[in-house]
């Protein structure tokens, strides 16, 4: 059970090595029992593993005698929005979101289409031993029906968002290149983009479930794509991870515009249209914050994670929000990381900046944000930030999600991952050179901890 990671962001692990069909038995009935009686939405990224994780699942609600709706493959945040669209009690997006082909997950969501708080997840999990007793006689069992129409409801709201105006893009005549790493995007992402009168340049947009390569939409994993943006003159890439939650764009010079900047571009424009709170989490660029003031806004900081974020949005009634991964949350379509928001927010903006997407990228907030990780396998990742807390208990620090120390000229944050077993280290300063400075002294720092815990 060693790769196990359970947590707000669902049950993720390796198949044959951790998410296995007793615990995906065993998590699916807990999940039941929180949920009660009604209809659930459920999809999946396409993953190979998909369809034995979600017939294990279907199989489980059924006999739980919950109803379930299918509605295929699909991104996350269709699945979210499918939950409120449909009146249901819940629903669950089989996915691993950035994580490998070896892996899966279950991603768990409320009534409302979100994903569980912290303490609706204690909840279910108080639960969790007890839920394997109570299944229902063979004539109270749920049935399940297959829902063709889920990704088109999401496609067709996305597009009736008040701040899209579907003809101003399509008058721009956008060339995209298009990168789904063969996951749900690709079932969805050429659509969409044709709908706005773009010309798509498909690349790792086969239906295969198989990742061609590591599927983390970051600059190293990205060379053949942002090469391929290039060579076909596009005015833009635009890169989604297999359940199509983070969105990370492309320059038309075939440079990273930094997935940070996503939100920071999202929160910019959202601002222009109306102004309001935003929230993001600790681990993102102070390009927010800059964005946000100039636009005589404020910024609330939450832990990392999704639930974290929309609990935060939800307390402060914020217009926007996100994480610097490249997650665009925005509460007038559902209270979910979107890309498909995300794409369209940003060829809306395009279409109304009139530059390029380098000039777009200029004209934001320069920082340099450096992440790195450590492998912790073994270790409680607690101990590692409890004596880092004590190294700088002086400092302006935040310890409300691992520890955030803030300086005039940068930022460091540490913190356990919620999905994988390893801590994340990043730093944020104005130039490269800094950022990298930083990062090496503190992960060096980590480093010797992690060294003498072993």
């Amino acid at each position: 059970m060693a790769t196990l990671m359970v947590s707000v962001s669902g049950i993720r692990g390796i198949v044959g090595d951790g998410l296995d069909p007793h615990t995906i038995v065993k998590y699916t009935s807990a999940y039941a029992d929180f949920c009660g009686p009604g209809d659930i939405v459920i999809g999946s990224d396409g993953r190979i593993s998909g369809t034995m994780v979600k017939e294990i699942i279907i199989g489980t609600l059924l006999a739980k005698g919950n109803n379930v709706i299918d509605i295929g493959v699909c991104p996350t945040p269709t699945v979210l929005y499918n939950v409120n669209k449909l009146n249901c009690v819940g629903g669950i997006s089989v996915s691993a979101s950035h994580n490998p082909n070896e892996w899966n997950a279950l991603k768990l969501l409320n009534n409302l289409g979100e994903f569980m708080t912290p303490e609706q997840n204690r909840e279910m999990l108080a639960n969790l031993e007890s839920s394997n007793k109570n299944y229902k006689p063979w004539n109270e069992l749920g049935t399940v029906k297959s829902y063709s129409d889920g990704l088109k409801n999401h496609v067709e709201d996305v597009l009736k968002l008040k701040v899209i105006d579907v003809e101003k893009i399509k008058q721009k005549k956008f060339k995209v290149l298009l990168d789904c790493v063969n996951g749900a995007g690709s079932y969805v992402m050429p659509e969409l983009l044709e709908k706005l009168g773009c010309e798509v340049i498909k690349i790792n947009c086969e239906k295969t479930g198989i990742f061609p390569r590591l599927p983390e939409p970051i600059p190293e994993n990205l060379t053949e794509t942002m090469r391929a943006v290039k060579e076909h003159n596009a005015d833009l890439g635009v890169v989604v991870d297999p359940d199509v939650d983070r969105l990370v764009l492309i320059t038309d010079e075939g440079k990273p515009f930094s997935e940070e900047n996503t939100i920071v571009q999202a929160v910019r424009f959202i601002l222009s249209k109306e102004k309001g709170n935003v929230v993001v989490n600790m681990s993102t660029t102070r390009g927010v914050d800059d964005v946000a003031k100039k636009a005589g806004c404020k910024v609330f900081r939450s832990p990392v994670g999704e639930a974290n974020v929309v609990k935060k949005m939800k307390e402060v009634n914020a217009v926007i929000g996100g994480e610097g991964s490249g997650g665009v949350i925005y509460p007038a379509l559902h209270y979910g990381r979107d890309a498909l928001v995300g794409t369209v927010i940003i060829l809306q903006h395009l279409a109304e900046f009139s530059g390029t997407m380098t000039e777009l990228k200029k004209a934001l907030p320069s920082y340099e944000i450096v992440k790195k990780k450590i492998d912790i396998s073994g270790i409680n990742p607690d101990m590692v930030i409890k004596k880092l807390k004590e190294m700088y208990a002086g400092e302006n620090i935040n310890t409300d999600d691992g520890l955030r120390i803030d300086f005039e000229d940068h930022w460091v944050h540490f913190r356990k991952s919620n999905t994988e077993p390893i801590i994340r280290c990043i730093a944020e300063a104005k130039t490269k050179e800094d950022a990298e400075k930083y990062i090496d002294k503190y992960f060096g720092q980590v480093k010797e901890l992690v060294d003498t815990l072993k």
